[in-house]
């Protein structure tokens, strides 16, 4: 096992019990202004991850992320399941055969989820959606690297919270939430919250 299995999993841990935690809130974010199933997608999704979690291949962090993104890919409904889980594939693949994964292997990570989602979903920033907040969060895990990890978590939440409640003023433009037109203004984007609620997570678990 790559000696940065141990952390990425814990990571991918969090983000999975926190969103099963948080089925609830996520799904009535999107029902303001969306269908009300994100958080119900999310959910499902990453419960079939933990009932899978002692069978995944930690041999490396890529090949431990690919076999997460196949699980998220063919188990979440909707939309969610293609995004999410090519998210986690382009990640993979960035560090696939790797024995060890630094800070900047984690920014181009992102960086690679980023442009996933953008092909998959067909979605830019400013458009109202995770996006909106993963990638400033990225742009300041990147702005911050050599600080100490804990801070660079730490601060790359603050930036996921604040890019995620700017998105109240934006107009959506993907997704169910775009079919009501200027009526998405007003109200924040659930995608983009969820990022944040995730950071914070991972940040004061680190």
């Amino acid at each position: 096992m790559s000696p940065d299995v141990p952390r990425v999993e814990s990571v991918v841990r969090t983000i999975a019990d926190t969103c099963i935690e948080n089925e609830k809130y996520f799904g009535d974010l999107d029902s303001v202004v969306g269908d009300g199933d994100f958080g119900f997608s999310l959910a499902r999704g990453f419960e079939n991850v933990v009932a899978q979690w002692d069978t995944f291949d930690r041999s490396d962090v890529g090949t431990f992320l690919q076999k997460i993104a196949i699980v998220m890919t063919g188990r979440i409904g909707g939309t969610s399941g293609p995004i999410w889980g090519t998210a986690f594939l382009r990640a993979a693949a960035v560090v696939k055969g790797k024995p060890d994964a630094t800070g900047e292997d984690v920014v181009a990570m992102l960086r690679a989820a980023i442009e996933g989602i953008k092909a998959r979903g067909g979605a830019d920033l400013g458009e109202k959606t995770l996006l909106d907040a993963l990638a400033p969060m990225t742009d300041t895990i990147e702005a911050n690297l050599g600080a100490e990890p804990k801070d660079v978590a730490k601060r790359a939440a603050e930036s996921a919270r604040a890019a995620a409640e700017a998105t109240k003023s934006m107009q959506a433009r993907r997704g169910r939430a775009s079919y009501t037109g200027e009526r998405s203004i007003g109200s924040v984007d659930p995608g983009a919250i969820a990022v944040a609620v995730l950071a914070e997570r991972v940040a004061e678990t680190w």
